[in-house]
């Protein structure tokens, strides 16, 4: 007679953790789940970043590449004016020097 309670018994047991087992998958897979949405939001967050940081970068180099280029043509507009004013000096000098050989 024992035997026949406890097989029933051991059934509703077996039930009652296969139902435990399922809640425990369960609660797995939603955990597993939600550590990938937030390994994909933070990967999505990242990328985005990055994104920014090399926006940021890329405007911060074009800025630095037109002041040089202005520094440039300002040096190049500098020498032309020298080198004029240094032909307008020599070119000077020499009718001075024409003017005294007249003389």
């Amino acid at each position: 007679m024992i035997k026949f309670a406890a097989a029933p018994i051991l059934a509703i047991a077996a039930l009652g953790l296969g139902a435990c087992s399922e809640r425990t998958q369960d609660a797995a897979e939603a955990t597993a789940d939600s550590a990938a949405n937030d390994t994909a939001a933070a990967t999505d967050e990242a990328a985005a970043d990055v994104d920014a940081a090399t926006d940021d970068i890329q405007a911060a180099t074009d800025n630095a590449l037109d002041d040089a280029e202005r520094s440039l043509d300002n040096a190049g507009a500098a020498i032309g004016n020298a080198a004029d004013d240094a032909a307008d000096a020599t070119g000077n000098a020499l009718i001075d020097a024409g003017q005294s050989v007249r003389d």
